[in-house]
């Protein structure tokens, strides 16, 4: 099992409407079959306006397959992009964390 994470750097008072972009990007890939995200803001971290959004898959495989072969029908599709739309405006920059669970 594998966790997944990403962390994003908002714009300052930025991080509300991206918050508002991946919980409803969470709902949706659920619906489409994905693993539940967790939205997550910092109360203390290295920078202000951080998001990170942590999602687990069963393997490395599982994820690029998922990221690269999305699931569902035109319309879902087109509801993701539309709930992401704009969201590159609100981030200064970002990455991706990737974990093998141990125990």
């Amino acid at each position: 099992m594998y966790l997944v994470r990403e962390i994003m750097y908002c714009k300052p008072g930025q991080v509300r409407p991206l918050v508002e972009k991946f919980v409803a990007m969470g709902r949706l890939g659920v619906k489409l079959g994905m693993p539940p995200m967790r939205v997550m803001t910092d109360v203390a971290a290295e920078r202000y306006w951080t998001l990170v959004s942590e999602m687990e898959v069963p393997s490395l495989q599982a994820f690029e397959d998922m990221m690269s072969n999305p699931q569902g029908s035109a319309e879902d599709l087109k509801e993701f992009e539309n709930i992401m739309k704009g969201y590159h405006d609100l981030v200064v920059k970002g990455r991706r964390e990737i974990y093998r669970m141990e125990g």
